[in-house]
């Protein structure tokens, strides 16, 4: 008997009466993280990670019925044992490890491989079954290391103040933003968008220590911040608010930055292959690692990714579901608050 099946509210464990990272609202959710894709309103209860909690109730409401637990924690959900292992993806990311009968499936929501030093770092686990995403499940995503990345940004920003520019970073809220201020902590000023400073407050409640940084009031005059570095969401990367930053040079980080030209569809200034998914090679590490009799393909390149595993042997099924748009649903409503 399998223990997982593909619902149309989302993936459901048949004898455990869950569902895992929902997208139709359900009586119990187990959440892997706290991105709008895969952490959603409308659920009876919810359970996640402790550090997730504080991010739930900032994006979904203070008053949801949310219960945390620890990593390696185990708890039995109708005689199915539960426990949380690090995906590594953002802080309090979590693989969900569910055995039941002799039997283990594992969903591991979504991943990275590198150790970015703000979010515990992945854990392979063994299991019958496995749930793994592909957004960069092709060949060409090569990640380069954490060191060299961070390299990379600050030389941009000592460049900019060499030529008298701001230096603008385009990043997700949760997750992206804190790893760009840890990057050029100490470089320059930080001034960051509201809607960053708000979850920077659930790091810090994890117990991860960020560097010092102002948040933006682009509502009032913003003169200070000329030559400084900003860091702001997605949704203002095209917006006239942003044209309001003094002598600006934008850049934008995201795995797709791998691919040549992306940088130039978005008419930015530079652009940085930075992700908190894991690329191509820690994708199949990671897969392997499981030693998984069934891989399941949930979002990214799953036509290619799923071909490319049976191929090489790995049994595999591509598997349709809500995930994949990040939280740039989320991003365009907190960055309308301005």
């Amino acid at each position: 008997m399998n223990m997982l099946q593909f619902r149309k509210e989302g993936i459901y464990c048949i004898p455990g009466k869950f569902y895992i990272d929902p997208w139709l609202p359900v009586d119990f959710a187990v959440v892997t993280h706290g991105h709008a894709d895969h952490a959603r309103w409308g659920m009876k209860k919810y359970l996640c990670h402790h550090f997730t909690v504080p991010i739930l109730k900032s994006r979904i409401g203070n008053d949801i019925a949310v219960q945390g637990i620890s990593y390696n924690e185990s708890l039995y959900i109708n005689d199915v044992k539960v426990s949380l292992h690090p995906a590594g993806h953002i802080v309090g990311s979590a693989q969900i490890r569910m055995e039941y009968k002799g039997k283990v499936a594992v969903v591991s929501g979504d991943y990275k491989i590198q150790n970015d030093g703000l979010s515990t770092p992945f854990e392979p686990i063994k299991c019958h079954e496995f749930v793994s995403e592909s957004t960069f499940g092709l060949p060409i995503y090569n990640w380069l290391s954490v060191e060299q990345q961070n390299q990379q940004m600050q030389n941009w920003v000592l460049q900019n103040q060499a030529n008298g520019k701001t230096s603008v970073f385009i990043g997700y809220s949760l997750g992206k933003a804190q790893r760009i201020m840890k990057a050029l902590a100490g470089i320059s000023p930080l001034h960051v968008h509201y809607s960053i400073g708000k979850l920077n407050e659930a790091y810090e409640s994890a117990g991860v220590k960020l560097p010092a940084y102002h948040i933006i009031n682009f509502q009032e005059d913003i003169k200070h911040v000329d030559k400084g570095i900003v860091i702001v969401p997605p949704a203002l990367a095209d917006s006239k608010i942003i044209n309001k930053i003094p002598h600006m040079a934008n850049a934008i980080c995201s795995g797709w930055m791998q691919v040549r030209g992306s940088r130039r569809w978005r008419s930015a200034d530079a652009g940085f292959a930075i992700s908190d998914h894991a690329d191509w090679h820690g994708l199949l590490d990671a897969i392997k690692t499981t030693e998984a009799e069934k891989i399941y393909i949930t979002h990214g390149q799953t036509a290619v990714f799923t071909k490319y595993l049976n191929e090489i042997g790995i049994l595999a099924e591509e598997v349709k579901t809500a995930f994949g748009n990040e939280e740039e649903e989320m991003e365009e409503t907190e960055a309308r608050k301005l």
